[in-house]
Parts: structure tokens; C-alpha cells; sequence
């Protein structure tokens, strides 16, 4: 089967009204197209759902929270039309995420890239375990963290995206995450991480739902220009990854260890 065909979207309702989200894919739990446009449908469903209270989004379990985009697509990608869909996927499913009436809580177990961090900025409320560490390895690669930058900056300020863009090759620390307000809480293993997502879950499901849906419209204030601005970011990342510089670096990325480890 066509690796960009494998994967899965899976969405449970817990017994206390929290809603998992789970997504899976074999290449690292990275995201192809079919899986970003999944992963769009099940917010959309679960801010539709009266039984559910808050969202929890998280991956099945392997050492990689999410590799990002995936690379097998971005390689086949010829021409700019192609390319600003695809770089569209994750600007979608943030803007469904920012959509979601729902309060949406991250559990973050592993490693991220690129746009894997884009989703825990995403998130309302993200907590993740020591493994977490993550780095935006876009600009490596021929282009940059476009699409989820401002998913990124609006979490940890303009000052540390901007870091962070610039140094793909470095791995940043889960507390580094939390210093910069990217996670919210850090655990030392993913035991601790799962035992305090429950207790925080049914303590936030126990609050007014009405309360909840009125402070994520707060949250997201001032982003409503959201659903223009991630497409027109999508295009610059369209058009240059038809560059050479791009098709051979990511060729090369594809051998590093966080892709093959």
C-alpha cells in the first residue's frame, strides 16, 4: 500500500465527556494529506458533538509525538498549485482546531517537528512528558515554518519563533518548551503524563461548558484573519518547495535519525 495512504484518525468519547482525537501513521506518526484532512473532519465532528465536553488530541504511541508533513508527498509535489495545497493541510487543521468550540488539551508523549509543533501550539492547554523535545526543522529543508508560525508565535512570542526558525538543526528541551509557554506542564515520564491528563480532564470536563466555549472565543480573539493568512503562508512555502535546493535537501533529511531512528 502507498505509505501516504496508511494511518488512521480515531476518535473515542471518555466516560467524564472528554474526546480523544488520536492519529497514527507508521512513518513516525507523520501527517499526509488524507490524515490532515481526517484530522479536520474529527475536530469539526467533536465541536458538533453535545456529549462532548473537551477535546484531547494526541498520537498513538510510538517515540515521535508527529515527524511533521510527510515527505514521501512533499517529494512528488510538481507544481505550485500542488504544492499550496499541500502546505494548506496543517494551516487547516489549525484553523479547525481554533474553530473547535471546545477546549482542546494536548498530551504530548514524544519528539516533534515542524509542523507536529504547529499542533501543540494549537492547542488550549498542552502538557507533555520529558521525551517532548521538538524543533522546527523547516528552514533545513528550503523553506520555512510558515504555515504554523503563527500558531508558534502566538504561544511563545515573536523572539523565541524567531530562534527557533533559525536554528533547525537544534533539538529544544520539553522544559525548554514549557519555559517559552509552549507546554504548560512537563513530566519526567509518560506515566506521570497520562495520570495528571486524567485528573486534569475530569476536573476541566466538571466546569460550565457554556464558561468553557465563552473563554475559547476569548483565547483565539484577534485571530479571526486566520483562514486567509495560513493560505497565503502555504503559498510561500508552494513555491519554494519546487526550488532545487529543496527537492535535494529533503532527500537528505529524510536519512536523518529522527526520521529513521
Amino acid at each position: 500500500m502507498d505509505i501516504t495512504q496508511q494511518g488512521y484518525v480515531h476518535s473515542e468519547l471518555m466516560p467524564e465527556g472528554a474526546l480523544h482525537i488520536t492519529f497514527f501513521h507508521p512513518n513516525h506518526n507523520s501527517l499526509p494529506s488524507r490524515l490532515l484532512s481526517e484530522l479536520v473532519a474529527a475536530f469539526e465532528a467533536a465541536g458538533q458533538n453535545p456529549d462532548a465536553k473537551i477535546v484531547v488530541l494526541r498520537s498513538a504511541e510510538h517515540k515521535t509525538f508527529c515527524a511533521g508533513a510527510s515527505f514521501d508527498e512533499l517529494l512528488e509535489i510538481q507544481d505550485f498549485e500542488a504544492g499550496k495545497t499541500f502546505f494548506s493541510g496543517f494551516g487547516n487543521v489549525i484553523n479547525a482546531m481554533r474553530r473547535c468550540p471546545k477546549i482542546i488539551v494536548g498530551r504530548i508523549h514524544g519528539k516533534s517537528v515542524g509542523g507536529g509543533v504547529g499542533l501543540s501550539a494549537a492547542t488550549d492547554f498542552c502538557m507533555a512528558s520529558h521525551f517532548a523535545t521538538f524543533r522546527l526543522s523547516e528552514l533545513a529543508v528550503g523553506f520555512g515554518p510558515f504555515v504554523i508560525g503563527p500558531a508558534v508565535e502566538r504561544k511563545v512570542g515573536v523572539a523565541t519563533f524567531s530562534q527557533w526558525s533559525l536554528t533547525p538543526d537544534e533539538w529544544q528541551t520539553a522544559e525548554r518548551g514549557k519555559s517559552k509557554s509552549l507546554y504548560q506542564e512537563v513530566f519526567d515520564t509518560v506515566e506521570q503524563l497520562d495520570a495528571y491528563l486524567a485528573h486534569f480532564c475530569k476536573k476541566l470536563c466538571s466546569y460550565s461548558p457554556d464558561a468553557l466555549a465563552e473563554l475559547k472565543k476569548v483565547f483565539w480573539q484577534g485571530t479571526e484573519h486566520w483562514d486567509t493568512l495560513l493560505h497565503e503562508r502555504a503559498a510561500i512555502s508552494g513555491r519554494l518547495a519546487l526550488t532545487p535546493f529543496t527537492k535535494e535537501a529533503i532527500g537528505a533529511f529524510k536519512k536523518q535519525f529522527w526520521l529513521v531512528g
